[in-house]
């Protein structure tokens, strides 16, 4: 019998209403919170969220009460291994299972961990399956331990107001009601936190501002519930222009849409728009005598000091204008900037 975690977890009881995983994932990295994200998405008993400033770190996991904390050795500002001391020195936290991610896999680096009094090693990005196995695994043992204690009836009732709580949070300060991308909000938070990190690593971003040409009249002619049909419609497109991990579509405003592409130069960024725009002639709505269609302004930057995401915001606007300018159904470039 192999005495892995993920293979343990075959043996514990099947799943119930009290073997709720509350997730907690710290990394300062947007884009491993996004990608984990995606990987427990569709998972009914877990629940996750993820805090990206580390020195926030214990103050969220005695707010969320998770009941695993997974976290990034490497941060900003803290060592990783003393995040995991001190959730062992906080009352609420300390009996929490910690499994650490890291990029490396050498026995020194894991003794380290397991001595600051980890539970458990994964080298990120993990396999789903497994990711999702030692959760669950961690989650059981610790509420069986914690089922024993008088305030697991108190804990439990904390848990399902969170869940709630979050769901509608989610709801209302992330996800844009009609089209189900990311709303406003969520893309300044997301793009703020991107930037900084593309800023460290000099990495490439590229931004797409599309519009749906002459929405206006779209709406003048069939009404505004049929263009909020259109809209669902664009969206729907849009979201596969983002379907890699960490990067994010969302409604910027009214018939305007943004996708944030990370690691992506101009000409690939481009490449994505032309298709975008070809998917959105190819759905042959009806709009007067022709069709709807979007327009899309395409720019990209290396994040620096002397920048900020507004410069990369209004490159990709300009070249919306331009693209309307030059006859609207199309796809203009504009000069990336360092």
């Amino acid at each position: 019998m192999s005495s892995e975690p993920g293979a343990a977890s075959t043996f514990l009881p099947p799943l119930s209403d009290n073997y709720l995983s509350m997730v907690l994932l710290v990394d300062d990295q947007v884009l491993i919170c996004e990608a984990v994200r995606r990987a427990l998405l569709g998972e009914s008993d877990i629940d996750f969220h993820y805090c990206t400033a580390p020195l926030e770190a214990v103050r969220t996991a005695e707010e969320i009460k998770p009941t695993v904390i997974l976290q990034d050795l490497v941060m900003p500002g803290i060592d990783g291994l003393e995040l995991v001391r001190q959730y062992r020195a906080t009352q609420a936290t300390h009996a929490v299972p910690v499994i650490v991610l890291s990029t490396k896999d050498e026995p020194s680096t894991k003794s380290d961990a397991f001595r600051a009094g980890a539970n458990d090693y994964l080298v990120k990005l993990p396999d789903r399956v497994e990711l999702i196995a030692r959760i669950r695994y961690h989650s059981r043992a610790y509420l069986d331990h914690v089922q024993r204690d008088a305030a697991y009836t108190a804990l439990r009732e904390s848990q399902r107001q969170l869940l709630n709580a979050n769901l509608e949070l989610q709801r209302l300060t992330r996800i844009d009601g009609l089209t189900s991308l990311g709303n406003r909000r969520y893309f300044d938070e997301y793009m703020q936190a991107e930037w900084r990190r593309a800023q460290r690593t000099r990495a490439t971003m590229s931004l797409l501002m599309i519009d749906v040409d002459n929405f206006k009249r779209y709406n003048d002619a069939y009404g505004h519930l049929a263009g909020d049909e259109v809209l669902k419609q664009v969206a729907g497109v849009i979201q596969t222009g983002a379907g890699r991990a960490g990067d994010l579509a969302a409604r910027f405003g009214g018939e305007e849409f943004v996708v944030v592409l990370l690691d992506a130069p101009l000409e690939a960024a481009g490449a994505i728009a032309e298709r975008l725009v070809q998917q959105v002639r190819d759905l042959a709505i009806p709009h007067g005598a022709g069709r709807v269609t979007i327009s899309a302004g395409v720019a990209s930057a290396v994040p620096s000091d002397a920048t900020s995401p507004d410069d990369a915001i209004n490159a990709a606007d300009i070249a919306l204008f331009r693209a309307k300018a030059a006859g609207r159904d199309r796809v203009e470039l504009n000069v990336a900037i360092a």
